[in-house]
This record gives structure tokens, sequence and C-alpha cells, in this order.
């Protein structure tokens, strides 16, 4: 079996596992997904999930967002860690969105990556969610499954996207990736991967170590 052969079985495992791919961010407009990526850095969907509503009650538009007091922003955004930073960058980059995009997200890599507080895990989420574009959304579950799994051999999260990108079929990619992180919650947790409760885990590196009573590293 290729690597690509590998990695295709292993889709077809978590779409079975997982019927539904959605992204655990709540948002209704592109540009408060943007916001609520940046916010779950260093934090978890769920919190940022509890935030958002608060800040858009706050600041209803993009307009309003753009023109805000960062460090009243801040105070909203508190909870999800690094409230100075990211409130800095969540006023910038609507200001970027009006003042150079016409209040559009843009929809190419080369122009997400432009905006303040951007990078490609953001951009690639933004690519396949709101413009169904193939992308490989690399964050912590993505990384660290592929290299269990053996699709990838890096924690570099550029180093993971090549690799992925190299053999998945990427019309399937980005639903992958969002079944990734279902999958590290429910079954393959970073302290405890329950492999028995894997459908891919006979497919997987770390999986087949397991069953075979070997201690994986």
């Amino acid at each position: 079996m290729t690597k690509s052969e590998k990695a295709a079985a292993i889709v077809a495992a978590l779409e079975e596992q997982y019927p539904e791919a959605v992204c655990s961010l709540n948002y209704a407009e592109p540009y408060r997904l943007l916001i609520a990526v940046r916010l779950a850095a260093q934090c978890t969907d769920e919190r940022v999930n509890k935030t958002t509503p608060i800040l858009f009650a706050r600041y209803a538009t993009l307009s309003e967002l753009a023109k805000a007091d960062a460090e009243e922003v801040a105070q909203i955004v508190r909870p999800c860690g690094l409230g100075n930073t990211k409130a800095r960058d969540i006023v910038a980059m609507c200001g970027e969105l009006i003042g150079r995009f016409e209040g559009r997200v843009p929809d190419t890599m080369g122009e997400l990556l432009s905006l303040t507080g951007v990078g490609r895990k953001t951009a690639n989420l933004i690519l396949g969610d709101v413009y169904g574009k193939p992308a490989v959304v690399c964050d912590t579950h993505c990384i660290r499954i592929t290299n269990l799994m053996g699709l990838a051999s890096s924690k570099n999260p550029d180093a993971v996207e090549r690799s992925l990108r190299e053999v998945l079929p990427m019309d399937k990619a980005n639903d992958f990736c969002h079944r990734l992180v279902l999958h590290g919650r429910a079954v393959c947790r970073a302290r405890s991967p329950a492999c028995r409760e894997c459908r891919a885990v006979s497919l997987c590196d770390y999986g087949r170590k397991r069953d075979a009573g070997v201690t994986p590293k």
C-alpha cells in the first residue's frame, strides 16, 4: 500500500466514524470566522464560542470593529488569553479588510496571509470552509494524529501541510482535518488514545504497534 492509498483509506475510515465534518467554531459571516480563529490560538474552541457572541453583540459590524478601541476589545476577549495582542490584531485586521478589500474576506492564500494575525492555518480554514477550495488545516490535532498514523513525520505545521498535500485526496482534505479535531477529542486523545475505538487503527502506525504489544515511542 502506498502512502497515498493509506491516506485515502484513513480518510474513508474517519468519514465512516464521523459522518458530519463541521468546523467547531461558530460563525455567521466570513470575517467573524477570521476573528474566531485568531481568538482560538492557545485557547479552546469552546471558550471562543462563549466569547464571540459577547464581542459581536458589542461590535455588530466589521466597520464597528475596525473603529473599536483595542483596549475595550481586549477586555471582552481576555478569557481567550493574550487579550491585548489578539485585540490589536482583530482591530487591525478589520481595518485592513475595509481599507484594502472593500470589506470582503479575500479568497487567495497570499491575500489572506497579508492580513494582520493571519497564518497558514487560518488562511487554509477560510479557503476550505468559506470558499470550498482544497485546504489542509494543520492545527495541533492534525499534527499530532497524522504523525501517529504515519502520514507525517514533523511537528512543524508547514512541513506537515506539505506532507499531507502530497498524499491526501485534496477534494476531501478540508473535511478530513475537521474530522481529526473530532477524533482528537473523542478517541485519539493526547494523553490516552483509545485505539480500540478507532476505525482507522489497522492503518495507524501507533495503533498497529499497540496491537502488537510494542510500546510506541
